[in-house]
C-alpha cells in the first residue's frame, strides 16, 4: 500500500470509478461532499485539515476495492464523532446500512467512564459486537487505524507509545486473522518504530548496509529460476521479498539472536497461474537446491483460518544460506495481500455458483463474539477474554470424521467439546485423543485426533473444569448451566461474597447497599434486577470485587472529598505558624493564597508544562507534571487540587531539566550535541553518556531553561543532528 502520497478525494473517487457503477461511485462523491462540509474549518494536531484523514481512510478502502457503503462510510466515519451530525442524519441521507457501519466505528468518546482504560475496553467492545453483525466495520476501522499510524509523529510521545501499543495488540492481530497482511505488516513496523526506535532504526541501518549484497544475491536466484521454469514453459512472476522490520525484531527477541545470525532476511515469492504449476515449481525449486528437512509447508491443501494459502519451502540456497520460497497462484496471493477483503460480499454475487458470504461462514471465531457479549458484563473482562482467544497462539486438531476444529494454544479436550456443541461439552464424561485415554486436563496439541465420550446420565459439567478449560466459549457455557441450576443457591452466595468485600473496602454496609445504588450499580453492568446482579457474582460471570468497588464508589469519593478538605486545612494552618513564604516557585494555587508551594525533583516541572499540586503532610504544596507517576497512585488522587504557572517569560527564573538522548554511536556525536545547546546559549549543569555492544549511544544531559518553549526548541535543534534516534524527558 501506498504510504507517502496523500491522496486528493477525485483520486479517491477516480480510483472507485475502475470498479463501481456510476450510480455507485456518485453515491461516494456525495458522502466526501458531506463529510467536507461537516469537517470544515476543523484541523488535524499536524496543521492539516480534518478532511484529508477521512480521503485517506476512503482512499486505502478502495484499494482493497471496498463496496459502496464501505467506502462511503471512509468518508463518514468520524462525523458523528467529531460534528454535531447523527446516526439519525447519516440515515436520512444515505442509508440504514451506511448509519450502521459509521456507528459501529464511532467511539463513545462523549460518555464518562471511570479511566481511560475502561473507556478505551468499552470503545473496543463495541466496534467487535458491530463486527460480527457485520466485519466491514472492522475493515473501516483498520484503514482508520493505518492512516492514524502514517500520522502518529504528530501527536506528543506517550499518546504516541499508547496508541502503538494498542495497535500491536489489538489491530494488528485482527488484519492477521482476516488475512490482511498488506496492513498487519505495516501496522506492526510503524508500531515498532514508536515503541522500540532505537532497535527500529538500528534494524533499519543494518538492512541497508547490506541491502546492495543481497539484491545481487537475489537477482541471481530469481534468474536461476526464471531459467528453469522457461524449459518447462511454466508461466511465472518471480520477485524478491524482504523480510518486514518486525519480523525480524520478532526473532532477534524470540530466539535471542544478533542481527547478523539471521540468515532469512529476503524470501522469494513465485506467482503462478495454476495449482497445478504450483506443485511443478516445487519440485523444481527442490532440484535445484536441496530442501531443509521440516521446513516445507503446504497451506494450499490445509489452508490457513484466515483463508491463506501458499507453499512454503527453505532451500540451501546458492551460497550455503537458507532460502525460503513461497508458491502461489494470482487468486491466493490477492487473498494473502487482501485477506477476506479479497472476497467481499459484493464481489462473491457476481458468481452464482457460489452461496454468498461462504468466505465470512469459514471464520468460525467471528460469530462467537456475540455470544461473549451476552455473557461478559464488564468490558475489560471481555477485551481480556477476546485477546485470549483471537490473539494468541493456535492448535489445530481434527474430529474423528477430519473435520478441523481451531482451538487457542493450551485448549484440554472439554474446549474441543464444547466447541463441537453445547449439549456434547455439558455430557462429556471422558476423552480419547489420538486413540487414546487422555484426562480432561490434557493439552491438545496440533495434529491430534479427540473423541469425546459422552453419557446421557451425566450430572453435568465440574465446577473445577473453570480452572482447567482455556477458551472463553467453554467457560460461559460451563457458567450459563450453574446459572441455570442454582440460581437461589447463587443469588445467596453472591450477595455473601459481595458484603465480604465491602468489609474489606472499610465502608458502611447500609451507605451502600440502597436500592438506589444496587438499581444504578445493576444497570451498569447491564442486569434487570438486583437478584440477576448477585446471581451473577455467585455463578462467577462476574467478580464481588467489580460489584463492591462501583457500590462503594460514591461513598469512597466523599471520604476524599473530606481527606482533601482536612489536608488543606492542615497546610493552611502550617503557614500560619510560619513566616510567610514568598511566591518564588512560578506557581500560585488557584483560590488559595499563601500556601508554602515547591517544585518537585521527580518530574521537575517547568512552565507551559500541565501540572498538578499534592498536599503533603508537613511540607506545604508540592507541584508535579500532570504526567508524573508519583502522582497517578489511588491513594494521592485525594490529595490533589488545581495550580497553575504566573508571569513565566524569558527573562523569569530558570528551572532544572534532565533529558536522556539516543543514537548511533559514532565519533564526535556528543560534541555536536554540546555544541547544538551552546548555540541556543543554554546552561549545562550535567553531562553523562554510554555506549553498549549494539552500537546504540545513550547521553544524559542536565540544562537549564526558561519554559517548555524553550525546552522544545533545544530538543527540536538536538533532532536534527545525523544518528540521533530519540531525545526524551527524564522522569525519576
Amino acid at each position: 500500500m501506498s504510504t507517502d502520497k496523500l491522496l486528493k478525494a477525485d483520486e479517491v473517487i477516480k480510483g472507485a470509478s475502475e470498479y463501481m457503477s456510476e450510480m455507485d461511485v456518485e453515491f461516494v462523491r456525495h458522502a466526501y461532499q458531506f463529510a467536507e462540509n461537516a469537517h470544515k474549518e476543523q484541523f488535524r494536531k499536524s496543521g492539516e485539515p480534518y478532511i484529508h484523514h477521512p480521503i485517506q481512510v476512503a482512499g486505502i478502502l478502495v484499494e482493497l476495492e471496498m463496496d459502496v457503503d464501505t467506502v462511503s462510510c471512509g468518508f463518514l466515519h468520524d462525523v458523528v464523532e467529531d460534528t454535531d451530525v447523527t446516526i439519525e442524519d447519516l440515515e436520512n441521507e444515505f442509508n440504514a446500512e451506511v448509519a450502521m457501519l459509521v456507528d459501529g466505528v464511532t467511539k463513545l468518546g462523549k460518555i464518562k467512564y471511570k479511566s481511560k482504560e475502561a473507556q478505551q475496553a468499552e470503545n473496543h467492545r463495541k466496534m467487535f459486537v458491530a463486527m460480527a453483525k457485520d466485519i466491514r466495520v472492522i475493515l473501516i476501522k483498520l484503514a482508520d487505524r493505518l492512516h492514524n499510524m502514517r500520522t502518529l509523529k504528530h501527536l506528543p510521545p506517550q499518546k504516541q507509545r499508547r496508541i502503538a501499543n494498542e495497535t500491536l495488540e489489538v489491530f494488528a492481530p485482527i488484519a492477521h486473522r482476516l488475512g490482511i497482511s498488506t496492513i498487519k505488516w505495516e501496522l506492526e513496523d510503524t508500531a515498532l518504530r514508536y515503541l522500540n526506535p532505537q532497535q527500529y532504526y538500528r534494524i533499519v541501518n543494518l538492512m541497508k548496509q547490506k541491502r546492495n549484497e543481497r539484491e545481487y544475491y537475489i537477482h541471481d536466484v530469481v534468474d536461476e529460476i526464471q531459467e528453469q521454469l522457461k524449459d518447462v514453459q511454466i508461466e511465472a512472476e518471480i520477485s524478491g521479498r524482504p523480510k518486514h522490520l518486525y519480523s525480524i525484531y520478532r526473532k532477534m527477541v524470540m530466539q535471542n539472536k544478533q542481527f547478523n545470525e539471521i540468515y532469512d532476511l529476503l524470501a522469494v515469492r513465485v506467482i503462478v497461474n495454476s495449482i497445478k504449476d504450483c506443485y511443478a515449481v516445487l519440485g523444481i525449486i527442490h532440484t535445484c537446491w536441496k530442501p531443509m528437512p521440516g521446513r516445507f509447508k503446504d497451506y494450499i491443501a490445509m489452508p490457513k483460518p484466515n483463508l491463506y494459502q501458499s507453499l512454503h519451502t527453505t532451500v540451501i540456497g546458492p551460497k550455503g544460506d537458507p532460502l525460503e520460497v513461497q508458491i502461489r497462484t494470482k487468486d491466493m496471493h490477492d487473498i494473502a495481500e487482501y485477506g477476506i477483503a479479497a472476497h467481499w460480499a459484493y464481489k462473491e454475487e457476481k458468481q452464482p455458483d457460489k452461496p454468498k458470504r461462504s468466505f465470512e461462514d469459514k471464520l468460525t471465531w467471528f460469530r462467537e463474539i456475540l455470544e461473549w457479549q451476552n455473557d461478559t458484563h464488564d468490558a475489560e473482562e471481555f477485551m481480556e477474554t477476546l485477546k485470549m482467544d483471537l490473539f494468541s497462539d493456535m492448535v489445530y486438531v481434527f474430529t474423528p470424521k477430519g473435520d478441523v476444529i481451531e482451538l487457542p494454544s493450551g485448549s484440554v479436550p472439554i474446549d474441543f467439546a464444547y466447541r463441537i456443541h453445547t449439549e456434547i461439552g455439558n455430557k462429556t464424561i471422558g476423552s480419547k485423543v489420538n486413540g487414546k485415554m487422555e484426562p480432561l486436563d490434557y493439552k491438545l496439541k496440533t495434529g491430534d485426533i479427540v473423541e469425546i465420550m459422552t453419557s446421557k446420565h451425566s450430572y453435568g459439567p465440574s465446577r473445577d473444569w473453570l480452572t482447567i478449560t482455556k477458551t472463553s466459549q467453554a467457560k460461559n457455557k460451563i457458567k450459563q448451566f450453574f446459572k441455570r441450576q442454582q440460581r437461589d443457591e447463587n443469588i445467596a452466595k453472591g450477595k455473601e461474597q459481595v458484603e465480604k468485600e465491602l468489609h474489606n473496602l472499610n465502608v458502611n454496609l447500609k451507605d451502600v447497599l440502597t436500592q438506589e445504588n444496587l438499581r444504578k450499580v445493576g444497570e451498569k453492568f447491564n442486569f434487570n434486577n438486583e437478584e440477576d446482579m448477585y446471581a451473577a457474582v455467585g455463578y462467577q460471570g462476574i467478580t464481588a470485587a467489580q460489584i463492591a468497588n462501583r457500590l462503594a464508589d460514591k461513598v469512597r469519593e466523599q471520604k476524599k472529598t473530606q481527606d482533601f478538605e482536612e489536608a488543606l486545612e492542615e497546610v493552611k494552618q502550617e503557614v500560619g505558624t510560619q513566616k510567610k513564604h514568598k511566591a518564588d516557585s512560578g506557581v500560585k494555587v488557584k483560590g488559595v493564597d499563601n500556601l508554602l508551594i515547591r517544585l518537585s525533583k521527580c518530574c521537575n516541572p517547568v512552565p507551559g508544562d500541565e501540572i498538578v499540586g499534592y498536599i503533603t503532610k508537613g511540607r506545604g504544596v508540592s507541584v508535579h507534571r500532570a504526567d508524573c507517576p508519583n502522582v497517578k497512585t489511588e491513594e494521592i488522587q485525594g490529595r490533589l487540587l488545581e495550580v497553575e504557572w504566573e508571569g513565566a517569560g524569558e527573562n523569569s527564573k530558570q528551572f532544572s531539566v534532565d533529558i536522556e538522548i539516543t543514537g548511533y554511536d559514532r565519533h564526535g556525536l556528543l560534541n555536536e550535541v554540546l555544541q547544538v545547546i551552546n548555540e541556543t546559549k543554554t546552561s549545562i549543569t550535567a553531562v553523562t553518556g554510554k555506549s553498549d555492544q549494539k552500537q546504540m549511544a545513550t547521553i544524559n544531559i542536565t540544562i537549564m531553561i526558561h519554559n517548555i518553549s524553550h525546552l522544545r526548541k533545544i530538543v527540536d535543534r538536538i533532532k536534527q543532528i545525523h544518528d540521533v534516534y530519540t531525545v526524551r524527558r527524564k522522569i525519576q
